[in-house]
């Protein structure tokens, strides 16, 4: 405590020395911004590196002793519940309806509430529960949660803030906070910022925009840093590619677009039917069974089946082997459905482009198309699978170009997530993150009525 005290005060003393007024409050602006930028990009490296050795994990346990996972699986799986239900409620699931949720609730009037959604705590019970439901062979992916994580980093930094400091929009940070997450997640700065000006936020974009860019570039450059210059997936070839392919490009936009918004649409169907379990033995009967049903999935049919899917869209676009079987889509969308509605935490963004991804290439394959082809019709399908779960054509868009540096196809990937948000907004008016997000505010009133109810 005595450090921080000694830091508050020179700091304050050395921006009281500061005679240019307007640079004295850029500075203290921002100061805010780039530490929570930096710490977001080391807590996603360090989440980012976790995550893989869970999925290796996974594989190593599968190849030496698949049957366990018929044990290892409901374990984790109930784990993973029990945490995020005992200690951090709104630590569950994505991330991002609840970063949402905290956008909207950040005003002075209900600010207080947003400590339920954005916390040391959740930052905490995210990672764990995640990793552990991955662990299992949950098909979850640390995208979303990353993004919760960031949020949470930001407003803890907002609050800790002494009184003599120059206010800061609380919901300026959160924002930036949950661009930062993704950027530094995928490594994908454009697809960050347009994810704040799409997904997150209606607040016009120059009242924020100094804020959120360097936000992102901090977040990025200091994940670079301690990973390198990568892309999430690589550079795929896509040369000798033939203007007919839109042809092809157009059903598998419907399809994915279809696809998407119907996997959304089950996860909510799955989760008010299990809303209406009111026992908590009835709830680890229905977890134990969702573990049963992933590891028969992954023993009995292909264990592609477990995890975020990174390796099925990386050996689609780089291996000479691209052939897909008919039924890894059915198995990448049945997997995010049971293992969401398990209640544990977990992104949807990587099991979402692995599923476009598997649609893809098995299209491409029914097609007999080339091997670039066959690359391009993969990054349609995740583009447009996406969407068609997210509603953001142009952050899916811009999220697979840079994941790939593959922009001289951006006019194939935008025709893709534009006609699949099209097709999901005929199937349904509001998003996944949207019923998710009403659901998460609701859930917070009615705790509050309670307690003071309980109080009376």
């Amino acid at each position: 405590m005595r450090f921080f005290s000694f830091l508050r005060y020179r700091l304050k003393s050395w921006f009281d020395a500061i005679h240019n007024k307007k640079l004295q409050k850029d500075i203290l602006n921002a100061l805010p911004f780039w530490l929570g930028a930096f710490i977001t990009g080391i807590i996603a490296v360090l989440y980012a590196k976790l995550f893989s050795l869970a999925e290796a994990g996974t594989h190593f346990l599968f190849h030496h002793a698949g049957w366990s996972f018929f044990i290892i699986t409901p374990i984790c799986f109930l784990v993973a519940w029990w945490l995020v239900i005992k200690f951090a409620p709104f630590s569950r699931g994505s991330g991002i309806p609840q970063v949402s949720a905290a956008i909207e609730l950040a005003n002075p009037k209900h600010y207080y509430k947003v400590d339920s959604l954005l916390s040391l705590k959740v930052i905490l019970i995210k990672i764990i529960s995640s990793l552990i439901m991955v662990l299992g062979g949950g098909v979850v992916g640390r995208e979303g949660p990353t993004i919760q994580i960031s949020a949470s980093i930001f407003k803890k930094i907002n609050d800790f803030l002494p009184d003599w400091y120059p206010k800061i929009s609380k919901r300026n940070m959160i924002v930036t906070g949950a661009a930062s997450g993704l950027a530094a997640a995928f490594n994908t700065p454009l697809g960050g910022i347009v994810f704040a000006i799409e997904e997150l936020t209606k607040t016009h974009f120059s009242l924020f925009k100094s804020a959120l860019l360097t936000g992102v570039i901090i977040a990025g450059l200091t994940a670079l840093h301690f990973l390198g210059p990568y892309l999430y997936l690589g550079y795929p070839a896509l040369n000798n590619i033939s203007t007919w392919i839109i042809a092809s490009i157009v059903p598998l936009a419907i399809i994915t677009g279809f696809a998407g918004c119907g996997m959304s649409n089950i996860i909510l169907f799955v989760f008010r039917k299990k809303n209406t379990l009111t026992h908590n033995y009835q709830k680890v009967i229905y977890i134990i069974a969702c573990g049963l049903i992933i590891a028969g999935m992954g023993y009995f049919i292909d264990n592609r089946t477990f995890g975020s899917g990174k390796e099925i869209m990386v050996s689609t676009l780089f291996s000479n082997d691209k052939h897909l079987e008919w039924y890894m889509p059915i198995l990448r969308i049945l997997g995010p459905i049971v293992s969401f509605s398990v209640g544990g935490s977990g992104g949807v963004f990587a099991p979402a482009l692995s599923a476009g991804a598997s649609i893809g290439a098995v299209m491409a394959g029914w097609l007999h198309l080339s091997a670039t082809e066959t690359n391009l019709m993969v990054l349609c399908g995740m583009g447009g699978f996406l969407t068609g779960v997210t509603r953001s054509p142009f952050t899916s868009s811009i999220l697979v170009i840079e994941m790939t540096n593959s922009h001289n196809i951006i006019f194939y990937i935008m025709l893709a997530t534009l006609l699949a948000s099209l097709i999901a907004n005929l199937m349904s008016k509001h998003t996944f993150y949207d019923y998710l997000k009403m659901q998460y505010i609701d859930e917070i009133h009615k705790s509050e009525v309670q307690q003071d109810t309980a109080k009376e």
